[in-house]
């Protein structure tokens, strides 16, 4: 099976939280970059890097076949035409009760190649409560 080409950052972007929100570890793997230098940091967890142990790491979150709610917000996107580093915040849901995670802060880079846009780096980070910044209205820099 061929990867999709993603025309846009925006559209690896969207793909990747889609097969976040639909637990789908395939389409997930195939927003990302084949290449050994990629990295993965979630919240609290080590810095991972290259394929093997980010689709690991994955398949574990996607493995107990529980759908995730995501909200992603505030992006802030900045960039050329070959490098694309998007800032959000997440929220997801993570269970039927749609109790939702405390806010995310998440950087998303994407690296634009002969197959399209691929992601690069996906570092999350979680937000102290209380923090101002998170109000800030949601702007794109160019």
């Amino acid at each position: 099976m061929s990867k999709p080409i993603y025309t846009s950052s925006a559209d690896a972007e969207a793909a990747f939280y889609d097969a976040l929100a639909r637990s789908d570890l395939d389409k997930m793997m195939s927003v990302w970059a084949e290449d050994d230098e990629v990295v993965c940091i979630h919240p609290g967890g080590p810095r991972l890097v290259g394929l093997a142990g980010i689709r690991e790491i994955w398949r574990q979150m996607m493995g107990n076949g529980v759908r995730l709610g995501v909200e992603v917000s505030q992006a802030v996107v900045t960039g050329n035409a070959l490098m694309a580093v998007h800032s959000v915040f997440e929220r997801i849901s993570i269970d039927e009760a749609r109790r939702r995670s405390p806010l995310i802060a998440a950087t998303n880079v994407y690296l634009r190649g002969a197959l399209g846009w691929r992601m690069v780096m996906h570092h999350a980070s979680p937000v102290p409560e209380g923090n101002p910044v998170a109000d800030l209205a949601p702007r794109i820099v160019h």
